[in-house]
């Protein structure tokens, strides 16, 4: 499906070294490809683009030092950049959070094909942190699903103090964090960075690392509808 030299190659430019796991990543492709003719998971099918956009983009985000222990991917549709994360990094206790029922499956199936564990969740994030999964991580990332004072509200409330939530943004990340900086203070997080790096085909991408400093207020978050509505400034 892809091709394994080409992307073991890409990866080796930013210094990764994926040969172990370039046969899962291509068993991947071809799993995601074929079941997505069933279920829409993604509009990236091009062998180049799943290579780039898809698996790239996951693995610079695995291999930040931060990215261990306990991980929660929110919002993770077809498992980027969890499934990945978890393929470069074995040791990571993975959790795939997703609320919709027919992406769950795929990724149940997906993980079961490639021999991974993790916890699944069909959950809303917002829901999610209201339950026993507040303050359970170490870690938590999104990949832009939502403005980030939004994402923050989503994410940092699963982050115990210590913890870290990391962002992945395209071009918008200076502004998303201009933005952002009231909430993620609300929530109990302080900024700390912003890593840039270019894709192979040269997008842009932003990874901006928050710290979770002290607890989240037991306000937040709130329920999706208000998030959406009146992101926290």
């Amino acid at each position: 499906m892809i091709n394994k030299q080409r992307i073991i190659e890409k990866a080796a430019a930013y210094g990764l070294d994926i040969a172990p796991i370039a046969p899962a990543l291509d068993r991947y492709a071809e799993i995601l490809v074929d079941y997505n003719k069933k279920v829409n998971l993604t509009a990236i099918v091009d062998p180049e683009g799943i290579e780039d956009k898809h698996f790239i983009d996951s693995l610079l985000f695995a291999a930040q030092p931060e990215v261990e222990g306990k991980f929660v991917d929110v919002g993770t549709g077809a498992g980027f950049p969890g499934v990945v994360a978890k393929l470069y990094k074995p040791q990571l206790e993975l959790t795939l959070m997703e609320p919709t029922g027919k992406r769950l499956d795929f990724l149940r199936y997906l993980c079961g094909e490639l021999g991974i564990e993790a916890e699944f969740a069909k959950e809303r994030a917002e829901e999610a942190a209201r339950k026993a999964w507040r303050e359970q991580f170490d870690v938590a990332s999104a990949r832009g699903v939502a403005r980030l004072n939004m994402l923050a509200e989503y994410c940092l409330p699963l982050v115990k103090p210590g913890g870290v939530f990391i962002a992945m943004k395209a071009a918008t990340a200076a502004e998303d964090l201009a933005e952002a900086k009231g909430a993620i203070a609300k929530l109990g997080g302080e900024y700390s960075e912003t890593r840039r790096c270019q894709l192979p085909q040269g997008d842009e991408r932003n990874l901006l690392v928050v710290r979770k400093i002290s607890q989240t207020p037991p306000v937040y978050p709130r329920n999706g509808g208000k998030i959406a509505k009146a992101p926290l400034k």
